[in-house]
């Protein structure tokens, strides 16, 4: 398959469903042909920027590299999709202005919804104070103003939340739509 390499940048909350829609829309571009690799902020966290803490400063740094890779994978016909927390609009702005066909997808739902779904137990800690800095709780997660793509995680399922993606990337040419079979 032809891809028109892309950066799929998808931003939330801990626990909005980042990673999920992630690897369900990863898998089926593959089914598809595609390149793909996913960016995980976890991940990269471990492998890329390790020693990097919780500053500003920090995950600005963590953020300008995930930024880095996808643009470079990207540029060489590889749909890039990162599931970074990503919570400052500043960086996210700076790196969308270095990178081509960048497409923002705000994962969207409500704190509420977040800390139901946190196995790891994050949320609960930061909320005893055992975890200072950790955002949506005592640090702030700023909202993408004019994302080109918004998945509600909390009422839409993930197949719906991928479909939205997918629509995306056909109708901007960077996969080609899907040939139906009669």
């Amino acid at each position: 398959m032809d891809t028109l390499g892309a950066t799929v940048w998808t931003t939330g909350l801990s626990g909005s469903g980042k990673t999920t829609i992630a690897r369900e829309l990863a898998s089926r571009l593959r089914a598809r042909g595609a390149k793909v690799e996913i960016l995980d902020g976890d991940v990269v966290r471990t492998n890329l920027s390790k020693g990097l803490g919780f500053s500003k400063e920090d995950r600005d740094t963590n953020i300008r590299r995930i930024g880095f890779v996808a643009n470079l994978l990207s540029r060489n016909g590889v749909i890039a999709i990162t599931a970074a927390i990503s919570p400052y609009r500043a960086i996210r702005d700076e790196v969308r202005a270095t990178t081509e066909r960048f497409i923002e997808v705000f994962v969207d739902a409500p704190l509420h919804v977040c800390e139901s779904r946190d196995v790891k137990g994050m949320y609960a800690k930061a909320r005893a104070g055992e975890i200072k800095g950790f955002t949506g709780i005592d640090d702030p997660y700023e909202e993408p103003l004019h994302p080109e793509i918004v998945c509600y995680t909390a009422t839409e399922t993930i197949t719906e939340s991928a479909d939205k993606i997918v629509t995306y990337l056909e109708s901007h040419g960077h996969i080609p739509a899907a040939v139906a079979v009669s």
